[in-house]
């Protein structure tokens, strides 16, 4: 019969819980130890303020000696693996219960004795451990003397009597057949009838109250979130307040608004002091613009508090003005790292409807950001260097061949001392170029109307020079058979060799986390300012170099063409999301060709001399002539009739002279 019991010392609940925190521990463990989304260790830019940035962005998110930053899941596996050294602690000092009853162990014998070693070896232990010949130790009682005696008594019975060896070989037991004990690997504790209203209580307060809301507050959570990641109500702002004409302005004051929505965790109170002091200074710069900047953004004092106070952080950053509290600059950190997300989601919305400007002025934003330069000011574009401050460069040339150069220069008579930084950086800026810009139809020589139909973009990095200006490239030679093979590549990148160029981190000393810079691949038409097909966001443009044979690299926009026949001029932008004014665009032209005129043509090149050409008035003759094909001309064949009339005739007469000379 079974005897049911309790776990009193909790060894069971020991493994139980050891054996389940063992199965969630290995895997998750190995899973961030070797995790594939660590951060990629990368080159980045040298002059002192990145390097002083990354110091800073290093110290935020990993902490110092002292004082570490822990993530979450760093602190499940501490606190995990500490619970499993407490109970395997727990298991390796407790008493083993259930043991299998061994008299060849207790006797302390071999299992291959005789039974005259045996006895021998009985009465050896015998004398040793009887109570009334054991001196008791200081923490040894009686009890546990003569308890000692009697196992040992036991197992030499066991291995000599005939009867209580054999019960011990038929139920393992010399005391024949024992009670089955099953452990539940619960403790006692928790079934006493005194200790019922306290276990009931937290069932209910576990499975009907915490497990609901974290479950309630994941679905809803969820359902307040859009699929770019943004709240519901930042996706309705930015929906209502863009429209096809929005310029940087309405984009930034969209996403100013966004922020109340955001930022809720935001502290209102702290700091007002520096908060008002900011506002005053931003005034100041921005030369009365704020306070219509503020209108258009709805960030009225009292009526949006958390909007106003992310707006003036916002500003205070692309403004470079310095914030002291903690509390600011941690919101000032966290508004600035959700800017990305916000402005992709609202790229997302201007796109959906395929407008040009709004999507090219979010595009422009990531760049300002980046950089911390006010919207609307390209002529800013120099303050993007070391040692050049936004009052320096609004007073520098505006020409975008010489802006850097002329900034350079600048530097090298009134400031020296910053003119290394600054050339660094330049090794981190670039100027990006369109080597190429066509459209290709896999397998065919033309694009037919509803064809599909792949923009080839072909992109390099022109180096700048210490002084700021690019440097000359030739232009690569067109190669076919790498064309087709990339076209015919599943993949919208073309790779790169093995051991080729890998872009660092760009040059950012402004923005609070290590930046790869990007750029987007716009196709659009200028004429009705819409976006033709969604852009392509690329990076890792190669740095031209012909002496290692790097030239240039391809991208791949696919996308089907017009259903009608004609020239459709379109314009190709690419647009920096890290540096501001670093733009390069080229008008394409895309010809929708006449299926029926290319099947004639087709037929003419086969070989078919039954179809001639098609004559110059049909509509056929006209398409083939923006081909440059071949047409027949009428005025051609009436020539040719009439000489072919003028020679009979002459013929005729020739034929009369010669019969009148024989008569």
């Amino acid at each position: 019969m079974a005897n049911y019991s309790y776990d009193e010392t909790g060894n069971m609940a020991a493994y139980f819980v050891l054996t389940f925190l063992s199965i969630f521990l290995v895997p998750y463990t190995f899973a961030s130890l070797f995790s594939s989304n660590k951060p990629q260790s990368l080159p980045g830019c040298e002059c002192q303020q990145c390097i002083a940035q990354r110091e800073r962005i290093r110290k935020r998110e990993r902490g110092s000696l002292l004082t570490p930053k822990l993530r979450r899941r760093t602190l499940i596996i501490i606190a995990g693996w500490s619970i499993v050294g407490l109970l395997v602690y727990k298991v390796k000092q407790s008493a083993t219960e259930n043991k299998l009853y061994d008299p060849f162990e207790i006797l302390g014998i071999s299992t291959s004795a005789t039974t005259k070693e045996i006895k021998s070896h009985y009465k050896k232990l015998s004398r040793k451990f009887h109570p009334d010949k054991v001196k008791l130790a200081v923490n040894e009682t009686m009890e546990a003397v003569e308890a000692k005696f009697v196992e040992i008594t036991k197992a030499y019975k066991a291995l000599t009597d005939e009867t209580i060896r054999k019960n011990w070989e038929l139920y393992g037991h010399p005391d024949g057949r024992q009670e089955i004990s099953m452990g539940i690997a619960i403790p006692p504790w928790v079934v006493e009838s005194r200790n019922n209203i306290w276990v009931l209580g937290a069932y209910g307060l576990i499975f009907g109250g915490a497990l609901p809301a974290i479950v309630g507050r994941w679905w809803f959570g969820n359902r307040e979130k859009t699929k770019d990641g943004v709240h519901s109500r930042s996706a309705a702002t930015f929906f209502k307040g863009l429209s096809e004409e929005s310029g940087i302005d309405d984009v930034t004051s969209s996403l100013a608004k966004a922020f109340e929505w955001e930022l809720a965790s935001a502290k209102l109170g702290k700091a007002e002091s520096e908060l008002a002091e900011l506002e005053r200074r931003i005034k100041e710069k921005l030369n009365g613009k704020w306070d219509e900047l503020v209108k258009l953004a709805e960030a009225v004092p009292k009526q949006h508090e958390r909007r106003r106070r992310a707006f003036i952080l916002f500003y205070a950053h692309l403004l470079r003005l310095p914030v002291q509290h903690p509390t600011l600059q941690k919101e000032q950190t966290q508004l600035l790292l959700q800017t990305p997300i916000l402005l992709n989601a609202m790229l997302n919305i201007s796109m959906a409807r395929n407008w040009l400007l709004p999507t090219l002025a979010a595009m422009r934003l990531h760049a300002f950001l980046a950089q911390a330069i006010p919207p609307s000011q390209a002529d800013l574009k120099a303050a993007q260097l070391p040692g050049v401050d936004p009052s320096d460069a609004s007073a520098l040339p505006k020409s975008e061949s010489s802006d850097f150069a002329a900034a350079i220069s600048s530097l090298s008579n009134s400031k020296p001392s910053a003119l290394p930084d600054a050339q660094k950086a330049l090794e981190r800026l670039g100027h990006v170029e369109i080597v190429d810009a066509s459209f290709k139809v896999i397998g065919e020589r033309f694009v037919t109307p509803s064809a599909f139909v792949h923009l080839l973009v072909k992109l390099h990095l022109a180096p700048l020079t210490k002084d700021g200006r690019p440097v000359p490239l030739p232009k690569p030679e067109t190669n076919e058979k790498r064309d087709n093979e990339f076209l015919n590549s599943k993949k919208d990148t073309e790779d790169l060799p093995q051991g080729g160029y890998v872009s660092g981190y760009a040059h950012a000393p402004h923005w609070p986390a290590n930046r790869k810079p990007s750029w987007w691949i716009v196709l659009a038409d200028i004429k009705s300012n819409k976006v033709v097909v969604p852009p392509l966001k690329i990076t890792d443009i190669p740095v031209a170099d012909p002496q290692r044979g790097i030239d240039y690299r391809s991208y791949k926009i696919q996308f089907q063409a017009p259903q009608t026949v004609g020239l459709f001029t379109w314009k190709v932008h690419v647009v920096s999301d890290t540096f501001v004014g670093e733009e390069a665009s080229r008008e394409v032209v895309l010809k929708i060709d006449d299926p029926s005129v290319l099947a004639a043509e087709e037929q003419q090149q086969n070989g078919d001399d039954d179809i001639s050409d098609p004559e110059e008035d049909s509509l056929a003759g006209q398409m083939a002539l923006m081909r440059g094909g071949k047409v027949k001309k009428r005025q051609e064949e009436e020539e040719e009739s009439d000489e072919e009339s003028s020679t009979d005739e002459e013929g005729g007469k020739n034929d009369d002279d010669s019969s009148s000379d024989s008569d």
